[in-house]
């Protein structure tokens, strides 16, 4: 099994180029489900979730065109049985999201219940509660969900709780419904708005996406499309807090920095200086790290994909910072990794205690979920001496070439056995 070594104390700087975003690739993949139509799509990731989702899709019949590096077809003319296995679910929650468009579209679907990181439950609950009231019969037997219906029909849904996957979920399934389905209490994030962008693109009528409210007018057909995936904003933030953490001098191209704002604010309060230039984001530090406080909220609130980053980065600053999970019950996970480095952190429930310290050592830790993956990253970029970061598949989920990106900065990184 792999794992990233990391030599620690060098500030990174130079320039690199951010990947597409997977978040918002994942739903997408599933939109080609909705049409008999290829759809064209570039600006795709090479990372193991994507595969695993493009694995799925095949299996049902999508016929794949990957001969272009960074872009994808998908003809789902024929979708030859409706289903999402286990086999292949196991390893990622986000294949729930081929629910709402299979059953939109063949009007039926069995999907295994989901798995991946084990950071929280996470249930479905919202998207069964959503396809329901479209007129969905669902049954829930031997760990899959069972989905039928002759068609569609539209909807007034309001979500218990913000849920990104099931906003997206009913927002698929929507679009090919009779009459005219509203989502109340919707996601917002930058991820749902790019999905509505290349539905509309399809030919979807969707308004409001990026508000609470999303109003989705049914069509009897979706035909195909050309569709860019918009830049990573976690990956983005990662290395935002990489080098702000190792007092480096770097600029990211091929980013939305609109869509960071939250993170951007923070990094600034700890003691970057951040500019903005068209697609570009230039970050350096030269002072002292100050400590922050972090409390995370759905878009646009702090992300809680860029906590385990910013905790980080608070085991090297000037003074105390509390930090606070709200969107994921037990996503601390990588706090016993850092301790072993010799960060100095309390946890009480979902509340993070950090006070810097003048130096972090060297260690073997292990990733326990993908963001805890990059935190251990930049730990180990900002301790003295040797890291080792053992169960990396982690971070091959969720980051293209993070190592190869890390070392065109500058970093002492290295993929081993």
């Amino acid at each position: 099994m792999d794992k990233l070594l990391i030599e620690g104390g060098r500030p990174l700087a130079g320039e690199i180029r951010v990947s597409g975003a997977k978040n918002a690739a994942l739903p997408i993949l599933c939109a080609a489900l909705l049409s008999p139509e290829p759809l064209a799509l570039s600006n795709i990731a090479q990372l193991n979730d994507l595969r695993t989702m493009r694995a799925l899709l095949a299996q049902m019949g999508v016929a794949i065109d990957a001969a272009t590096p960074g872009s994808l077809v998908l003809d789902a003319a024929k979708i030859d049985w409706p289903l999402a296995p286990y086999e292949l679910v196991k390893t990622m929650r986000a294949s729930i999201l081929a629910l709402g468009p299979l059953v939109a579209r063949c009007g039926e679907a069995r999907v295994s219940l989901p798995g991946g990181c084990a950071i929280g439950l996470r249930p479905v609950d919202q998207h069964v509660k959503g396809l329901q009231a479209m007129g969905v019969e669902i049954d829930l037997e031997s760990g899959y969900i069972s989905a039928r219906a002759a068609r569609l029909r539209g909807a007034r849904i309001v979500f218990d709780m913000v849920t990104v996957t099931g906003t997206e979920n009913l927002m698929m399934a929507a679009t090919l419904a009779d009459g005219t389905t509203t989502l109340e209490n919707a996601a917002r994030e930058p991820e749902v708005v790019d999905l509505a962008r290349c539905l509309c693109a399809m030919g979807a009528r969707i308004t409001g996406a990026g508000t609470t409210h999303i109003t989705i007018e049914g069509v009897p057909r979706l035909h195909g499309a050309t569709h860019a995936i918009m830049p990573d904003r976690i990956e983005t933030g990662t290395f935002l807090a990489a080098v702000t953490a190792t007092g480096g001098d770097a600029t990211l191209l091929g980013t939305q920095a609109d869509t960071l704002d939250a993170v951007i604010d923070k990094l600034r309060e700890a003691g970057a200086t951040i500019d903005v230039r068209d697609d570009a984001i230039r970050v350096r530090r030269d002072g002292r790290l100050k400590a922050v406080n972090i409390r995370t909220a759905p878009y646009p609130g702090f992300p809680t994909d860029m906590q385990a980053q910013m905790l980080a980065l608070a085991t090297r600053a000037e003074g105390t910072a509390v930090i606070t999970e709200t969107i994921f019950e037990n996503r601390m996970m990588h706090v016993q990794e850092l301790q072993r480095l010799g960060a100095d952190i309390e946890v009480e429930g979902s509340t993070a205690v950090v006070r810097g310290v003048r130096r972090l050592a060297g260690a073997n830790v292990m990733a326990t979920d993908l963001r805890a993956s990059a935190c251990l990253v930049i730990a180990g970029l900002v301790a003295d001496g040797e890291t080792i970061i053992d169960r990396i598949y982690h971070l091959d989920r969720g980051y293209e070439r993070l190592e190869a990106k890390l070392s065109a900065l500058g970093a002492s990184i290295r993929r081993v056995a």
